[in-house]
């Protein structure tokens, strides 16, 4: 029973970073159509950005901080300098389709040697802001630790916030109009080029905090968040695309499934226990938990 209990407990605080990941790529996805591979890239960027001042000040929120900003504007920079010049010069066609995925993966690829050239490959820490020492209960010491309740405590800040803003917000409005009905929110005076860059910005100032949260348990690299990547957008897809709450749905039943496999089965399997997961979910529900009866067009 303690087992089960830990095995749920590491699982959520562990989806919950998957969430974060996973609620970047919706955004976008909500947006433009495009599943954003270079996410990955740009968490990274902004994560070494936060890594310089956590590391400089000795303040964790300070560099979080200025991962989100950097996150932002990096996100913003990508949709103004990169994919509006792409959508507005875009072959028709299923090439159309294809190509900015393409884009975002030579775009991924680009900002991982802009990291490399300035940082190096090697290994870098970020010292956590909490401890990373289990709780102890009577004489048992359980892997779950501060560090875990702090993200989570996170994790669920912002996802609140978010919801606050998209559901009560004049720039929620704006971000939900533009992204199922574009032609209409144009005509009612919205300005989508601009609100769509909003919604990049979002993206990547999430993003940046979901680097800085992994790197606090683990270590940063170039590389170091390709599998966060990897697991945001399976729990994605498990969640629905089109859905915000299912990518946080689907985020915690992908974590807590690795964690039992983790747990249960063996380091091994971690990997490919994700898409275990994804093809369990899509066999019972094909376009994500929280999908709708119906799609909206692109």
């Amino acid at each position: 029973m303690q087992k089960l209990l830990e095995t749920v407990l590491i699982g959520i605080s562990t989806g919950s970073i998957y969430a974060l990941m996973s609620l970047a790529l919706v955004l976008v996805w909500r947006s433009t159509r495009v599943v954003n591979f270079a996410q990955a890239g740009q968490a990274t960027l902004s994560t070494y950005i936060g890594f310089e001042i956590a590391s400089r000040s000795e303040i964790f929120w300070l560099g979080l901080a200025f991962a989100i900003i950097a996150g932002a504007l990096v996100g913003a920079g990508v949709d103004y300098f990169f994919m509006r010049v792409l959508f507005k010069h875009a072959i028709s066609g299923p090439a159309a389709v294809v190509a900015p995925v393409i884009a975002t993966l030579g775009l991924l690829g680009l900002i991982r040697s802009i990291v490399g050239l300035i940082w190096g490959g090697e290994f870098k820490s970020i010292a956590a802001p909490a401890s990373k020492d289990g709780f102890t209960i009577g004489q048992t010491t359980i892997p779950f630790s501060a560090l875990n309740v702090l993200i989570i405590a996170t994790v669920s800040l912002i996802l609140i916030t978010l919801a606050i803003t998209f559901q009560r917000t004049n720039l929620g409005l704006s971000l939900r109009a533009s992204a199922y009905a574009p032609e209409i929110a144009q005509l009612a005076g919205i300005r989508t080029a601009r609100t769509r860059t909003i919604g990049w910005a979002i993206a990547g100032g999430v993003g940046g905090v979901a680097g800085m949260l992994v790197t606090s348990y683990n270590f940063l690299s170039p590389y170091s968040l390709d599998l966060l990547l990897v697991f945001g957008f399976i729990a994605a897809v498990i969640g629905g695309l089109e859905s915000m709450v299912g990518s946080v749905i689907g985020a915690l039943v992908l974590g807590i499934g690795l964690t039992f496999i983790l747990n249960y089965i063996g380091t091994s399997l971690v990997f490919i226990g994700g898409f275990v997961v994804l093809i369990v979910v899509l066999l019972v529900k094909p376009d994500g938990i929280m999908a709708r009866g119906k799609t909206r067009r692109a």
